[in-house]
């Protein structure tokens, strides 16, 4: 790589001790290297761990951790409030869902094992600090990881993917799996082009692009050391590949690179029904112009408008057990955002749920050990963006549920009045002979 492409790449260090063993460096950095594949939740990985850095008792141990990876799995985090704007803005629901379904999916593999998730990698930074190794953090930041994995992916890809892991959190049982044998090379390439037929997306912003980052963290700590790297058994093969060949490592700087949002498919839907309803406001206006209602349908219109999108926008925040306010919020607003293409209903209820029951980052790490729904109502992050999500899904609701009642109410026809329309228009463009 170029002096560019090394500025950024970021290599994340602690510095244990100063005490390392003297061993000789090639002047080939990829020959100081010692990569150990493990399974995230595999008794015979942790042990695999131990017993390489006690046998080559390396100047540097790296693991497939970004900090705040490493934090949370060493528990070195402060509690701390999280605002409304961490929890709901930008794709951030969706980054969390994701997220927590991946973790909550293999700390259930773990309990399963009697083997916590991650306690390899613990375990190397254990070793590290018993050896005087230093320990380097190789891995691209989570957050950076799932907007990337997030944008990525086709709505096809994001709901097989979502319907995959939610499968495989409720307990819906499959084809059972020795995970001793995940470490097997055949098994895992075997693992590696499932997922690539099933969301070739996904697998490439999870595997191929975290390949090359964690590679080229890996040769720039081997420049001037000996280095034992703990990482995921799916990420062995590739990063042998890079290591082998590092003239062909993508550059750093565009594997960091968060996407800008684009013209997504929910954003044509959400504005598919605020067209619905404005069209249906705009059928009784020309209604009336033309003499076919009375006037004062537009005022009864406008009652079942705020009526029916409220109830059922509250009902939502209801269900989701929302505080008062949360629930008189999303009735108060739900008629106004379904005209907005720019607000949600949902958004504004999850504010004020999060003002209320502020959640804190103890609440994202706790939502990990919920067994059951009622302790995952219990908790206040999982409820924010459950208010969130369910006053929505009313306010949709009671956008198609309001223009079908108003449509009946006022008794226009739509197909007459956008007939009329037509003909209107037809005769501005027609001139006598």
């Amino acid at each position: 790589m170029n002096q560019d492409e090394n500025d950024y790449t970021i290599n994340y260090s602690i510095n244990i001790s100063s005490d390392t063993v003297d061993r000789p460096i090639s002047d080939n950095p990829a020959e100081n290297i010692i990569i150990v594949g493990t399974a995230h939740v595999s008794t015979k990985s942790v042990a695999e761990v131990e017993e390489t850095i006690d046998r080559e008792r390396p100047d540097v141990v790296a693991v497939e951790l970004c900090p705040a990876r490493y934090q949370a799995l060493t528990e070195k985090v402060v509690t701390k409030k999280l605002s409304a704007k961490d929890v709901l803005s930008g794709g951030k629901p969706y980054y969390f869902l994701v997220h927590w379904l991946m973790a909550y999916v293999q700390k259930k593999i773990g309990d399963d094992l009697g083997v916590d998730p991650g306690a390899e990698m613990l375990q190397a930074i254990k070793k590290a600090e018993s050896t005087g190794a230093r320990i380097v953090l190789v891995d691209r930041d989570i957050q950076i990881t799932l907007q990337r994995f997030w944008h990525s992916m086709s709505i096809w890809e994001k709901l097989k993917m979502t319907g995959a892991m939610l499968t495989a959190a409720l307990g819906f049982k499959g084809e059972e799996l020795d995970i001793e044998s995940v470490t097997e090379e055949d098994v895992v390439t075997q693992l590696i082009e499932e997922l690539r037929k099933f969301a070739p997306s996904a697998a490439r912003v999870f595997i191929d692009e975290r390949d090359a980052y964690i590679s080229a963290n890996l040769l720039d700590a081997a420049k001037s050391s000996r280095v034992v790297a703990v990482v995921g058994a799916g990420h062995r093969e590739g990063i042998q590949r890079y290591l082998e060949h590092p003239d062909t490592l993508p550059p750093i700087k565009q594997l960091l690179d968060v996407p800008k949002k684009r013209f997504s498919i929910t954003k044509i839907v959400g504005l598919t029904f605020v067209a619905l309803a404005f069209a249906t406001f705009l059928l009784v206006i020309l209604g009336i112009i033309k003499g076919a209602i009375s006037p004062y349908m537009l005022l009864v219109a406008m009652g079942y408008w705020f009526i029916i999108n409220g109830v059922l926008s509250a009902a939502g925040a209801a269900l989701a057990r929302g505080h008062p306010k949360s629930i008189a919020t999303a009735f108060l607003v739900a008629w106004l955002t379904s005209l907005n293409p720019m607000m949600a209903a949902g958004w504004f209820a999850g504010l004020m749920e999060a003002k209320q029951r502020t959640p804190t980052t103890d609440d994202f790490r706790s939502i990990m050990d919920a067994e059951t729904i009622q302790e995952m109502l219990n908790n206040r992050l999982f409820r924010v963006l459950l208010v969130a999500a369910l006053a929505n899904l009313g306010s949709v609701l009671g956008t198609i549920i309001g223009v079908i009642v108003i449509v009946n109410v006022t008794g226009i026809n739509p197909t007459d009045t956008l007939q009329n329309i037509f003909d209107n228009i037809g005769a501005l463009f027609t001139f006598p002979r």
